[in-house]
């Protein structure tokens, strides 16, 4: 799938994004490796802590679907002049089903894009970096 298609589809997730306090809607599209595509968007709540990001109600939706491993990842931040790239709960949720060198696209309304690699994005994968030395340890 190419970069263009997947933006649509975060661009179309974004429409049905419920952002009421905010007025910040956000649409994300994931590519599992079997090509298919997740959408999610935000779903805001009063008390902000109970939000729901794009990226990961898209996650969610496709592991509700028995999928487990994703290509790619595109957001859409239609209110926002610059790109925006995922949150800190969100990249950390991500790598639990990306890998590092999985590419991550992002762009606001404007014409700049971001284009850049979970790995570039979260760098210190702890838990995975852990479990990797420890599995080659002899």
């Amino acid at each position: 799938m190419d970069l263009q298609t997947l933006f649509e589809a975060a661009r179309k997730a974004a429409e049905a994004a419920y952002a009421p306090y905010s007025h910040f809607r956000v649409g994300a599209a994931l590519l599992a490796s079997d090509g298919a595509v997740y959408t999610g968007c935000n779903v805001e709540n009063r008390s902000f802590g109970l939000t729901i990001c794009a990226e990961r109600s898209a996650l969610v939706s496709a592991v509700s679907a028995g999928r487990r491993s994703f290509t790619a990842l595109a957001i859409a931040t239609p209110d926002s002049e610059i790109p925006v790239g995922p949150c800190g709960a969100c990249r950390q949720v991500l790598s639990e089903f990306m890998a590092p060198a999985s590419p991550v696209y992002f762009a606001g309304r404007g014409p700049d894009q971001v284009s850049t690699t979970l790995g570039v994005l979260y760098p210190y994968d702890s838990l995975h970096d852990l479990a990797a030395a420890l599995s080659a340890d002899p």
